[in-house]
């Protein structure tokens, strides 16, 4: 198969740190060339693949203000359909900004589905539903007006978290700093359960990191490191007592969780979408609903197998899982589409 892989232009892909859509457009396309498949990456001009890559993007806009989305984004998400007759799919990883193109090619597109950011995009995704195929990346995380193809977990490339037997005994939250993600609610945690904690991860929300998390940042038992490349999140991972995860809305997928689990590091997370999906409850972590349960975990993880842990991701969180599921879902549409199930241009 000759494959378009439309991933974004915020990151580099794959990124260097924290990226999460790069990451996953970077796997899938890499994995679909060891398997033998033409793939053609649409990322920004510093990406990297092993593949074929086509930029029009110089950098990514969150590493370089220059750059504005509003003008870069709509350019990229364009060049890939400009040249949509030279695939056999587009494999679309830039939201509901690109399906307003899905009707006007005869190239079928398939869109992951990252994640509703908000009830506000479900207008496009429900306008486009008879010109694209969908996939979520959880079965909590599907709007039911919308047709699915498949459920394809996020796969991760195992060789890049090292597997560490035995962790600290400090407590780590990595990620956005974003009400969402629960940075705040990580803090009191370790509070409670009188553990060190860092956090690592760049500020997407400044106003909430100002009010919510700083003024808790005392460098001894809360201590906050910033953005974190590949290497050192892989050791602070590797490290960690535990990953907390106290989301606070329900979660997409959640790489952190499959990330840490392959270091051996248990993850603790709030009971919000994905995560029964992904943690085994008792074996790999716990999913907890309140901030006093996380502390009671927190006191009883250093009971769980961090082998099993690691296990837990090998079996059902791999890049070689993931791609045979997109395969599986190629297959599907394209035959699908030879079959004119789905509206396409002229």
């Amino acid at each position: 198969m000759k494959i378009a892989m439309l991933s974004p232009v915020a990151w580099p892909t794959p990124p260097k740190g924290y990226g999460p859509w790069e990451q996953v457009a970077s796997n899938i396309a890499e994995g679909l060339i060891k398997h033998g498949h033409d793939v053609t990456l649409f990322a920004t001009a510093d990406s990297h693949t092993a593949g074929k890559l086509h930029a029009i993007c110089p950098h990514p806009y969150e590493l370089d203000k220059s750059i504005n989305p509003d003008v870069w984004m709509p350019m990229h998400i364009a060049e890939c359909f400009e040249h949509a007759d030279e695939f056999d799919l587009i494999h679309n990883h830039c939201d509901f900004r690109a399906l307003v193109f899905a009707g006007l090619v005869k190239t079928p597109v398939l869109t992951t589905v990252h994640g509703f950011s908000s009830p506000s995009i479900y207008p496009a995704y429900e306008k486009y539903n008879a010109n694209t195929w969908y996939v979520s990346i959880s079965n909590s995380d599907r709007y039911k007006k919308l047709d699915y193809v498949a459920t394809v977990y996020n796969g991760i490339d195992l060789s890049q978290f090292t597997f560490r037997d035995s962790g600290g005994e400090d407590l780590l939250f990595i990620g956005r700093i974003h009400h969402e993600k629960g940075c705040a609610e990580a803090i009191r945690i370790a509070q409670i359960s009188g553990k060190h904690l860092t956090i690592a991860g760049f500020v997407q929300q400044e106003d909430y990191f100002k009010q919510k998390v700083q003024p808790y940042i005392d460098g001894r038992q809360i201590q906050f490191i910033g953005h974190v490349e590949a290497e050192q999140r892989d050791e602070l991972m590797g490290n960690a007592l535990a990953v907390l995860h106290p989301v606070m809305q329900p979660e997409r997928f959640g790489l952190i969780m499959t990330e840490s689990m392959a270091c051996g590091t248990p993850v603790i997370a709030f009971d919000k979408g994905s995560p029964r999906e992904v943690i085994d409850h008792e074996k790999t972590g716990y999913v907890v609903d309140t901030v006093e349960q996380a502390a009671e975990a927190v006191a009883k993880v250093h009971t769980i197998d961090r082998k099993t842990c690691r296990e837990h991701v090998e079996q059902k969180f791999t890049i070689d899982q993931m791609v045979d599921g997109y395969i599986q879902a190629y297959e599907q549409v394209l035959n699908e589409h030879n079959r004119g199930g789905k509206q396409h241009g002229q």
